[in-house]
Parts: structure tokens; C-alpha cells; sequence
């Protein structure tokens, strides 16, 4: 599961989610930014746009990128 980094503190969980979480069956991730989401889920990083506004083909943005560069031609 992922949340807001900021709803944090009004997290509540029942007792048996607990246990899951403590014993590696359940995941709860706190994020910032939803860049954070897409890297959790892909397990690739999200990128980072270079000056001339492209991203590392080896990024998930790169990707996308690159596949929409492909259509557009």
C-alpha cells in the first residue's frame, strides 16, 4: 500500500495488518512524490529530466519517452 508521506500520522491499522507488516507479508510505503510510486512499482528509477528535456533511456520516463517518440514519427 502507498500513502502520502503526510497522512503518516493518521495511519491506523487493525491488529492482523500489523502482523502481516511485521512479518514481511504486508507493505506499506510513505511517499512524497508519486515519482516514488512509479519507482516502488517498477523497480526501475522514474528519471530525471536533462537540460534539453529528455530523460536516461534506461529510466521509466526514458521509456515512455522514447515510445511516444516512436508513434509520434
Amino acid at each position: 500500500m502507498i500513502i502520502p508521506r503526510s497522512n503518516m500520522h493518521n495511519l491506523m491499522l487493525r491488529a492482523d495488518v500489523v502482523k502481516a507488516v511485521e512479518k514481511g507479508e504486508f507493505h506499506i510505503w510513505a511517499i512524497d512524490h508519486v515519482t516514488e510510486a512509479i519507482e516502488i512499482f517498477t523497480g526501475k528509477p522514474a528519471g530525471v529530466a536533462t537540460d534539453d528535456g529528455s530523460y536516461p533511456v534506461d529510466t521509466v520516463f526514458g521509456l515512455a519517452q522514447a515510445k511516444l517518440n516512436a508513434l509520434r514519427k
